[in-house]
């Protein structure tokens, strides 16, 4: 296990809550990851199992991402099937993966229209105080680049996939999106990384996604108030910023993981 922490001492409109990542966290998964923001606390466990390729796409494998809200996170999510925030938060990550190409799927194919992996990314809200889709976006990345997958061959005898748990290389993540959350007061004032009860009391929430190369992966507003493009710059400005943080602090708990 791998701890790194981001801090920020008495918050500012501007200042995001300590954000601490650890990895390799659940020795069952093929890669893992634990992410807190303030009080925030979600968990990503990646497996990986093997299945048929799509007929539409036989060169590509899965990804499936699904984030839950169990009862222990919050009083405000009751047990039975997935909420609307919960499936929300799910689209969000499945179209990220889409639109930020995070892994092209055509690197999980193992053999074109026989063999391929898919990866399950169960991310899993464990504290809810705010600010979720970041803490997820920031979990997946991590587990992600934490992830192990064995090497797999196809017996040209026997047809059957062959296994070898020794070999082990890790998957080749291609772009890094970060996001930042902000919240919306009456149309004019904008406060990064909300809390729960921030995000009850403003009129509207927005996620910026951005990658290493400062594109934009994606933009989430569910309704809500409406934002002047002047502020819309300032939340991407922040979002690059904030990126480039992230990013290193992946990366040092990365590389202090691998000493």
């Amino acid at each position: 296990e791998q701890f790194g922490t981001l801090s920020s001492y008495g918050r500012e409109l501007g200042e995001f809550r300590a954000t601490t990542l650890n990895i390799g966290s659940i020795s069952t998964a093929d890669g893992s990851a634990l992410v807190k923001i303030g009080n925030t606390t979600v968990i990503c466990g990646i497996k990986a199992e093997l299945a048929t390729p799509p007929t539409d796409a036989p060169n590509k494998g899965y990804i499936v991402p699904n984030v839950d809200l169990p009862p222990l996170c919050s009083s405000r999510f009751r047990p039975g099937p997935p909420g609307e925030q919960a499936q929300a938060a799910s689209q969000f990550i499945a179209d990220l993966i889409d639109s930020a190409n995070i892994i092209q799927r055509e690197d999980l194919c193992i053999e074109s229209g026989k063999l391929s992996w898919v990866l399950y990314c169960d991310i899993m809200c464990l504290d809810y105080d705010g600010n979720l889709l970041d803490a997820c976006v920031i979990a997946l990345l991590a587990a992600l680049e934490n992830a192990q997958l064995p090497e797999v061959t196809i017996n040209k005898e026997t047809e059957l996939a062959e296994v070898n748990p020794q070999k082990l290389h890790p998957l080749n993540v291609t772009k890094h999106p970060v996001g930042s959350s902000f919240a919306v007061f009456d149309n004019t004032i904008v406060i990064v990384d909300p809390t729960a009860e921030e995000e009850s009391l403003s009129t509207a929430t927005i996620t910026v996604v951005t990658d290493e190369d400062e594109r934009l992966c994606a933009l989430h507003k569910p309704g809500g108030s409406g934002l002047s493009a002047e502020k819309l710059q300032d939340c991407i400005s922040r979002a690059v910023t904030r990126h480039r943080e992230v990013r290193k602090l992946i990366e040092e708990v990365l590389k202090s993981k691998q000493q």
